[in-house]
């Protein structure tokens, strides 16, 4: 059973996009910005019968000129797709305060992590902009010995019912395992092989290491 109406304490969520910044408290692993996409799903909907498989990283210059460059070779995609994700990479830009970046925006037909896991980063931004969003865990559902032992998602779940879903759409920011001084989010992709699913996911990483003060 996966909840969505609860508010847990190691979670940000609103509607304003500065909630994000709040992943840098100590009490945060996760922050999540709500919001509508439905001026994009009418193009996502036919993009999402084609292939989408953009990387880059560097700059958001560099990766900026090659997203343009891969929209223009691609007519199924739509130009207003493209300015909202240089949008949350200028976000994400403002949040880590780094200078490059990889960034990935692909189509997804499996299951990519089904085990309850840790990113080995600082900070990961998320978007899935079709298709069901990331599965995340409130602090207390997680067994963290379990987890850190290497057990399965049976065993690292105190209680399934607690187990929350990222809507499609809204904007995640998951703070890893190198994060300096806090638990990192334990997340998972959702099922989609076994009901035929597909996903457009839009991922962001730091390049580099971000600057804390001592």
């Amino acid at each position: 059973m996966i909840s969505t109406s609860v508010q847990y304490n190691n979670a940000a969520i609103g509607q304003d996009p500065r909630v994000l910044l709040e992943i840098h408290s100590q009490t945060k692993s996760i922050a999540i910005c709500e919001r509508s996409i439905e001026h994009l799903e009418q193009n996502l909907a036919v993009a999402i019968k084609q292939p989408i498989e953009f990387r880059a990283s560097g700059a958001v210059e560099e990766i900026s000129v090659s997203l343009k460059n891969y929209f223009e070779a691609q007519p199924h995609l739509d130009e207003a797709l493209m300015q909202d994700v240089l949008r949350l990479l200028g976000l994400f830009e403002e949040l880590t305060k780094v200078s490059t970046f990889r960034l990935s925006l692909v189509k997804v037909s499996r299951t990519m992590c089904p085990r309850f896991h840790a990113d080995y980063n600082q900070l990961r931004m998320l978007c899935t902009y079709f298709g069901p969003g990331t599965l995340w865990l409130p602090d207390e559902a997680v067994d963290r010995k379990a987890y850190q032992t290497g057990k399965t998602n049976e065993s690292i779940l105190l209680n399934e019912d607690l187990v929350q879903q990222v809507d499609t759409g809204n904007l995640v920011v998951l703070k890893g395992s190198i994060y300096p001084g806090n638990n990192p989010i334990l997340h998972r992709s959702p099922s989609i092989v076994e009901n035929g699913e597909e996903r457009i996911l839009l991922t962001m990483d730091t390049n580099q290491p971000m600057c804390f003060p001592d």
